[in-house]
């Protein structure tokens, strides 16, 4: 049996409150896939997300955050992150780690990796967004951040992302990697 995550949405929501990070949560129905939900996303603005998490052949674990029409070459992205071969982790590890459950994973969730056993990457399209939109922990809502706000709930939880450039991958060439200083 897995342990409790130590957030869920409400918690979530109440820890930026009391860091002062302002935020935007509107409730909708579940949306498990980015292909769902279109309606609903067109009426937020802002980058919308796409979120993997993986496993690589070694057992490391990494999320990858990108603007929802970015698109991720699997066969590739191990080169581009400084992996081995990646498959998409399991729901156990999914939810020990981040505290979410298949169709919820985001980037919020790095705040119940108090391990830091998962390595975070983020394509540079999102990571240059000037607001960010993603499920606080469940799928049936989503909170837009600004950017601002984004990096503070990072540089809360000590949390510095590799940043990609994934729209390299669709070229051929090979996106340069960049820790980002928060």
């Amino acid at each position: 049996m897995t342990a409790q995550p130590l957030h869920d949405r409400d918690s979530l929501i109440a820890w930026m409150a009391e860091r002062g990070i302002e935020q935007t949560t509107r409730d909708h129905p579940a949306v498990f896939t980015v292909d769902e939900g279109h309606e609903i996303k067109a009426a937020m603005p802002g980058a919308h997300t796409k979120n993997l998490f993986l496993k690589d052949k070694k057992g490391r674990l990494w999320l990858i955050s990108a603007r929802q029409d970015t698109v991720i070459d699997l066969k590739a992205s191990p080169r581009t992150i400084g992996s081995d071969r990646v498959s998409f982790g399991n729901e156990v590890l999914m939810y020990e780690t981040l505290g979410v459950r298949p169709g919820s994973v985001t980037a919020l969730g790095l705040i119940n990796d108090v391990d830091r056993r998962v390595t975070f990457v983020i394509d540079q399209r999102l990571w240059e967004a000037d607001i960010v939109n993603f499920h606080p922990l469940t799928n049936t809502a989503t909170t837009a951040l600004s950017q601002a706000a984004f990096r503070r709930v990072l540089a809360e939880i000590g949390r510095e992302p590799l940043v990609i450039d994934f729209s390299c991958n669709a070229s051929g060439d090979l996106p340069q990697a960049a820790s980002a200083t928060i």
